[in-house]
């Protein structure tokens, strides 16, 4: 038996999510059957990292064991039968213990906002056709890095135990007309870094003093904070593993 990472690149629209789920189009679903279509086999695939309904990726990762043959021109075979929003970027033979989620050791994200109207970008970037001063938002982001409790950021119906996540990076850039918000951390709880971008956009828009914005991450209630940006700015970007992973698979 052979395991295998499968890099993955997908638009969010139109699916319910990264992680498969009952009577709903997620990413993983259409990616097993693809694989069911093309192997004449099935299989199951575990997720790095699960994105909601309407996040995109540049970046994420499937792994699944397999004891047959793949094709030889799995790749680009797998494309085809794939709907134009997922495309399969690589396929890595790994060893047995590698798992794509518990041995990742870092996550990026970012959340595009654009202030004027541009019908080319609406269906991947937020619309907030707001006045916002960037250095506030910066100082908001700088302020992020000081903690590592992030209650107040996350959605309610969560089962995870901890709310604890080391921030690597934390900053907002300008890049031709969009404004985009990075972060990098460990791990991230659900919905965090669009609770972190609409909270933050407060702060941006003079809404909400930086005093406050520390308060709401002190005071560890999800009632604090904003969630109000839609999924569709927001993109997983990429996937970090140690240094030497795939090269000891």
């Amino acid at each position: 038996m052979s395991r295998y990472f499968l890099e993955l690149a997908y638009k969010g629209a139109g699916f319910s999510g990264f992680q498969v789920q009952h009577n709903a189009v997620t990413i993983q679903s259409e990616v097993e059957e693809a694989f069911r279509i093309l192997q004449k086999e099935k299989v199951i695939l575990t997720g790095s990292s699960r994105t909601d309904a309407g996040v995109h990726a540049l970046q994420n990762y499937f792994h699944f064991d397999f004891e047959g043959e793949l094709n030889k021109q799995f790749v680009y075979k797998m494309n085809a039968i794939l709907p134009p929003s997922i495309v399969i970027k690589n396929l890595i033979k790994v060893h047995p213990e590698a798992h794509c989620r518990f041995d990742a050791i870092s996550r990026e994200y970012d959340y595009y906002i654009y202030r004027f109207k541009n019908p080319f970008i609406n269906d991947v970037s937020y619309y907030y056709p707001y006045k916002l001063s960037v250095e506030l938002l910066n100082q908001a982001a700088s302020i992020v890095k000081e903690y590592s409790d992030f209650t107040s950021f996350s959605k309610r119906n969560t089962q995870v135990k901890s709310f604890q996540c080391k921030i690597e990076s934390s900053e907002w850039v300008k890049r031709d007309d969009q404004l985009i918000y990075k972060v990098s951390a460990n791990r991230f709880l659900r919905g965090m870094v669009r609770a972190l971008t609409a909270t933050m956009l407060k702060v941006g828009r003079q809404k909400m003093e930086l005093e406050e914005f520390r308060s709401v991450i002190e005071m560890k209630d999800c009632t604090m904070a904003s969630f109000a940006v839609p999924a569709h700015g927001l993109f997983l970007s990429r996937v970090h593993f140690p240094g030497d992973y795939f090269q000891t698979g």
